[in-house]
């Protein structure tokens, strides 16, 4: 069988996401680098994959599909094993909680924690200066963010309760980030999320998105 193809480079969080669900489920791929600087995402053939230009999209025979988290949706409803139920869709009160976190990465989490890692990794490298007003704020915007996370994950050990769920692993490549930063000790005043976070990082699927990842903001 031909593996599956993801579209964008690795170190994107939008294609690590992807990535990590389909590490999770055993299924093998191959990552089509973009050419960014040659405008390779805004050419033609790449808009007839995401037609607004953006990574990821990835195909998956005759299927074409974008936006990474129905794309992590999808592979993990085909490609689910008896050991691998990272939707939980037979349970209808667990599959809710799973939605229920995954929205709540969108809309609360990823707003907060995306600034800083934008501002710390990324402006510089284009050879920008950090907002620190910006980043001091979001910083703040986290801290209240993290309460809640705290307050969830000292009653259950993963966000959706006491299994693990996508709700979880879409948290994987914006925190990732975040912990590459000089405030990355914020957790260590959430013990419960930092053991979360630990938990999460120890996964092998994790473990081996992890080794595709840029090891300095050079290679970012």
């Amino acid at each position: 069988m031909a593996p599956v193809k993801v579209f964008g480079m690795a170190r994107s969080g939008n294609v690590a996401r992807v990535l990590v669900c389909l590490e999770e489920v055993g299924v093998e791929y191959e990552v089509v680098n973009m050419d960014f600087a040659a405008g390779e995402h805004k050419g033609p053939e790449h808009l007839a994959r995401n037609p607004f230009g953006q990574i990821p999209a990835f195909q998956d025979g005759e299927l074409i599909l974008f936006e990474s988290r129905a794309i992590s949706r999808h592979v993990l409803r085909k490609y689910k094993t008896g050991d691998v139920d990272l939707l939980r869709e037979d349970n209808l009160e667990d599959s809710a909680a799973v939605d229920i976190w995954l929205e709540v990465e969108v809309h609360q989490y990823k707003p907060a924690v995306y600034p800083i890692v934008y501002q710390h990794l990324i402006v510089p490298m284009r050879g920008g200066t950090p907002d620190q007003k910006l980043i001091a704020e979001c910083i703040e915007k986290t801290k209240k963010v993290l309460e809640v996370y705290e307050s969830r994950l000292s009653k259950f050990k993963y966000l959706a309760g006491d299994f693990f769920s996508l709700a979880d692993l879409s948290h994987f490549p914006i925190t990732y980030y975040f912990m590459r930063t000089p405030y990355a000790s914020v957790l260590d005043s959430y013990p419960s999320v930092k053991a979360w976070w630990e938990d999460l990082m120890s996964r092998p699927a994790v473990q081996r998105v992890v080794f595709q990842l840029p090891k300095g903001t050079d290679e970012l």
